[in-house]
């Protein structure tokens, strides 16, 4: 896939590194004017990370944002584990377990792409009306 623009940054597998990714996320949207994706790509980028370091083990993580057209971005955390994530039924009471449907409800895309030496966890968000 060849993207219009892509920014980039690897950080460590950790709860903290949710604020650097939004931060880099609503930077790339202010760039590309699409302002009215900011905070719903920061609330999906988030998420893949919340997973990453939940479930992946890895010691850092690629977090990347792209623009493969004018009007769509595409959010993505690498990590080294191949395990794919999969969407669970969290109750009420569950204090985890609800990312996956975040993700499902505010992208209007998301997979996984296995590489060799671990995954890919990607969503797309595309811009609505005049932005």
């Amino acid at each position: 896939m060849s993207a219009l623009s892509t920014y980039s940054q690897t950080l460590p597998c950790a709860p903290e590194s949710a604020r650097r990714a939004r931060l880099l996320v609503r930077a790339a949207c202010d760039t590309w004017q699409l302002a009215g994706l900011a905070d719903p790509a920061a609330l999906v980028i988030s998420e893949l990370i919340g997973n990453a370091v939940a479930h992946s083990g890895s010691r850092l993580v690629r977090v990347s944002v792209s623009r493969p057209e004018p009007c769509r971005v595409r959010l993505a955390v690498v990590d080294k584990s191949r395990t794919r994530p999969a969407q669970r039924d969290a109750s009420a009471d569950d204090e985890h377990g609800r990312g996956l449907a975040i993700i499902e409800a505010v992208s209007d895309a998301w997979g996984t792409d296995p590489l060799r030496w671990g995954k890919r966890v990607w969503a797309e968000l595309h811009a609505k009306g005049d932005e």
